[in-house]
């Protein structure tokens, strides 16, 4: 699907979203047929290995609609539950107009421009430099925010950090990020039943039957081994899949949400400020990496950069620079305290010499 400008952009990476959580899904399965596999080496462990996959094939389609029924009920509980689930994670609390004015004037001017209902906003207690958004429908739909976001960022910058996570609503990002991270969970929750049932419960107590029943199947050719091991293996693929799958809806998404902040807020300085003062800083303390895949910003440095769901700060500027002009002032120290938060006017460049200056015309303009 060729994309040749930011809608296009979004349209096809909509699409590739759809694929992957398809992808998701058929993952489940193929955990329920290892399961299956290892169930039929328990019960039938002197056997042929084209009987026993012939055998798995069987009880596979028995099982179907109750690993279907299962994977559905456990993405309704999430529906339903995931909200509160996060907000105990992260201790964040609704908060009114009245209690952050500040806050709700920013989201508020931002929804009016493009006419869509304002979300719900949230603020959590955390020292961190992060915010995110959830929500599976309209009327879940909610920001949360840092209460060191917002004492270490300007107007101009926490408009920036609330457009890109506004226009990860808008592109139904945040809709896509739950449900995978919730099918995720259901691979995780299968791939553990299965290992702690056929690995530390019956399969021990089959193992351990008699050496002459082993001997037994060697003699006829048994594919015990051979049938645990693609099992195992199906498992292992199984799970690594669900974590690429989960980093491929994440890192693209990141630059279509930077590029949607600064259509809505003309201001492609405020959000390149507001990268400088979050990077390396927005690693939450209570969250576990589900949540921080939700978030503005989740770092990673060295070997654990591999397997970031992120791109680099250093990428998402560039990005910005490149296709949307502003100025890059490199890593910014935060302002001390009691010190107003100071968005950098640059000295040169399309943006110098202009209190008010519009974006140059381009793709995201």
């Amino acid at each position: 699907m060729a994309a040749y400008g930011l809608y296009t952009h979004i349209q096809a990476n909509r699409f590739r979203s759809i694929l992957l959580l398809i992808g998701l899904f058929v993952l489940v399965y193929v955990l329920v047929f290892a399961g299956a596999l290892i169930a039929e080496v328990v019960l039938r462990g002197d056997a042929p290995l084209e009987f026993l996959v012939r055998g798995a094939v069987y009880d596979f389609w028995i099982a179907f609609p109750f690993a279907t029924g299962g994977a559905i009920l456990w993405i309704l509980i999430a529906y339903k539950f995931h909200q509160s689930m996060i907000d105990s994670i992260t201790g964040a609390d609704d908060v009114t107009r009245t209690e952050n004015p500040r806050l709700y004037n920013l989201i508020e001017n931002l929804c009016i421009s493009r006419g869509i209902p304002v979300p719900k906003l949230k603020i959590s207690e955390e020292t961190a430099l992060n915010a995110f958004a959830t929500g599976l429908n309209q009327k879940q739909y909610s920001i949360t925010v840092t209460r060191g976001l917002l004492d270490a960022l300007n107007d101009e910058e926490l408009e920036a950090v609330l457009g890109h996570e506004l226009t990860h609503i808008r592109n139904g990002d945040v809709k896509m990020m739950v449900i995978a991270m919730v099918i995720a969970g259901v691979i995780s929750f299968f791939g553990e039943m299965i290992f702690r049932i056929f690995f530390q419960g019956n399969w021990r107590v089959s193992s351990g039957s008699s050496s002459s029943s082993r001997s037994s199947s060697e003699k006829k050719g048994g594919g015990a081994g051979i049938a645990i091991l693609i099992a195992v293996v199906l498992i292992v693929v199984a799970w690594l899949l669900s974590i690429v799958i989960r980093f491929a809806l994440s890192r693209r998404r990141e630059f279509l949400a930077d590029a949607g902040s600064v259509e809505l807020t003309k201001n492609p300085d405020a959000m390149i400020s507001a990268l400088r003062k979050i990077e390396g800083r927005g690693e939450l303390v209570r969250a576990n990496s589900a949540i921080m895949e939700m978030c503005f910003d989740n770092p990673r440095e060295g070997f654990a950069d591999l397997f970031a769901t992120h791109p680099s700060v250093d990428r998402r500027v560039a990005a910005i620079v490149q296709f949307a002009g502003g100025h890059d002032p490199g890593p910014l120290a935060l302002p001390g305290p009691g010190q107003p938060a100071q968005i950098e006017k640059p000295t040169e460049g399309p943006w110098s010499g202009q209190a008010d200056a519009q974006p140059r015309s381009g793709p995201w303009s």
